[in-house]
Parts: structure tokens; C-alpha cells; sequence
């Protein structure tokens, strides 16, 4: 109604007005009656050629262009400017998954948007739909099995284990181990939960018939490669964690064990956000699988 105001105070005709809009005349002499309701004024009076507008309406004039053009910046698609945008994001993940993302995903954001703050924290699984949603962190990394349903998913990466020891390590003599040779090693674990001697790697060794002694467990990843480096002991790691560590040794594990998948999920209140999209297009590009550059 106040784009019919506009066109009739514009061409004080109620035909070209109407055409402008791309209405029928009656259609645009409907509005004008709703529009005198609605202001409590006549707002245009017949004239020998045309309409012309009461004062009420005259005064009405430059308002309603400065609403209509305040309602278009509105409507237009938001911009995001990388190199001048100043705001934080938070993701949150594991301290493996943390560690395998932090250095290329940084690196690559400061090169484009040098005054991004943003915050890296401990993923809590009871949480995260309602920290997505009230907008407490942007992204969560998680595994498929664990990743609320209707939450926004995409694959980030498939990682696989490999068997870590320090060098100079007794079994550490570039041959592969046997896998009784690797169960007669001293081990150690990460379990999240806390105090758990059994993981991935006891169930496939269980399907051969075989067990380990694990006499070390933690909560976390980050902690183990400086213990590996300080004792004979050995763990079964995901392979991003260790990748360049120095004073390790990195190995194919004797035995078949099972992988798992990284996931990025995010929620329907950010997907089409343009700083959002940007941020998922850097983390997908720089630590992603390149299948899922795409699915952003």
C-alpha cells in the first residue's frame, strides 16, 4: 500500500500509477480507498487532469520513499566482506579434531579476514543442538552416530588409526608388527568417558582371538604423544593427530581396525547466512575431503 502511495503522489494519475505497479485500475483505486482508511484522509482529490494530493499526503511524501528505501536495503541479499568483517565464530570439537583442523583452518582464515575472532571449544554431545540453536557456537565437529538428525551435516573427513610409539622404541626396528607382537606391547588409550580400558582396538583383536594389556588410559588425545615420547608404551591413534610430530614413530597397526568419519553440522538458522556459508567453505576447503567442498 505505501508503494501504491508512492506511485500515485509520483504520477497523480491513478491509470499510470497503476501500470507502474503492473495493477489494474480498479485493483489501484482499491488501495487508495484503504489507503484514505488507513491515514484518515482523503489524501487526493479529482482534478481536471489527474489526481492532486491533500497536504496530509504531500507531507506523507518523503517518508514513505525513505521507508521504502530503508524496506529495499532490507530485501537485498546480505554481504559478507571477509577482509573488513569483524565478528566471532565457535566451533567446537574434540581436542583430536581441534588439533587436526586448527592449523591449515587458521591459517587460511587470517590470510582473508585478519579481523575474525574466533573461539575453538570442547564439544559437549548433550548439548550441541541447543547450542546451535540459541547460537552459542556456529559449528560443531562430530561423528555420524552422534550427530542430531535434523541438524545440517556433511561429511568433513574419514580418518583411520595407525600404531604410535617414540624412536628408538625396542619394537620400533621397520619391520611390521605381528600382531602377537603388537599384543605383548604396553599400551595406552584415549576414553572420553574416563577410566575405560577397552576401545576399538581390543574388539578387532578379540575377532582374531587375541587381547592387549592396556594399563594406561586418558581422556584425551593431546596428552599421549608427550608420554609415547617418555615411555616404551604404545597407542592407537587417528593418523591426522600425529601427522608431523616429531620423535614418533608412525606405523600401519598389524590388524585391521575401524575408522571413523568427521562430521561438520550446523543448524537451519545459520545455513544461508552469508558469514556462515564463508566460514563452512573455508573449513571444508582446507581441512575437508575434497567430495565435500561443495556441500556447504
Amino acid at each position: 500500500m505505501l508503494k501504491a502511495l508512492d506511485a500515485l503522489l509520483d504520477e497523480r494519475n491513478v491509470t499510470r500509477a497503476a501500470a507502474r505497479l503492473g495493477l489494474t485500475q480498479p485493483a489501484m483505486s482499491g488501495m487508495l480507498t484503504r489507503l484514505r482508511d488507513s491515514f484518515g484522509d482523503p489524501l487526493f482529490a479529482r482534478a481536471q487532469r489527474g489526481i492532486v494530493p491533500t497536504q496530509r499526503a504531500l507531507s506523507l511524501a518523503l517518508p514513505i520513499k525513505q521507508v521504502l528505501a530503508e524496506i529495499e536495503v532490507l530485501l537485498q541479499p546480505q554481504m559478507f566482506d571477509p577482509a573488513t568483517a569483524r565478528q566471532t565464530f565457535t566451533i567446537a570439537a574434540t581436542d583430536y579434531a581441534l588439533r587436526a583442523i586448527a592449523v591449515p583452518f587458521l591459517s587460511t582464515l587470517k590470510q582473508q579476514a585478519p579481523h575474525i575472532r574466533v573461539a575453538l571449544v570442547p564439544v559437549e554431545n548433550s548439548l550441541v543442538q541447543t547450542q546451535l540453536e540459541r547460537g552459542q557456537i556456529d559449528v560443531a565437529l562430530l561423528t555420524p552416530d552422534i550427530t542430531p538428525p535434523d541438524l545440517h551435516a556433511r561429511e568433513l573427513f574419514k580418518e583411520h588409526y595407525v600404531c604410535v610409539m617414540r624412536e628408538g622404541h625396542p619394537a620400533a626396528t621397520g619391520r611390521k608388527l605381528t600382531v602377537k607382537q603388537f599384543s605383548t606391547l604396553d599400551h595406552a588409550l584415549v576414553s572420553y568417558e574416563g577410566g575405560g580400558f577397552h576401545g576399538v582396538t581390543d574388539e578387532a583383536l578379540e575377532k582374531l582371538g587375541k587381547r592387549r594389556e592396556v594399563t594406561l588410559s586418558v581422556k584425551c588425545f593431546l596428552i599421549l604423544p608427550d608420554i609415547l615420547r617418555a615411555s616404551d608404551m604404545v597407542a592407537i591413534l587417528p593418523s591426522r593427530l600425529v601427522a608431523g610430530m616429531d620423535g614418533l614413530v608412525v606405523s600401519e597397526p598389524p590388524l585391521e581396525i575401524s575408522g571413523f568419519t568427521k562430521t561438520a553440522a550446523w543448524h537451519e538458522r545459520t545455513h544461508h547466512d552469508p558469514a556462515q556459508r564463508w566460514l563452512r567453505e573455508i573449513l571444508f576447503t582446507c581441512c575437508g575431503d575434497p567430495k565435500c567442498v561443495s556441500h556447504l
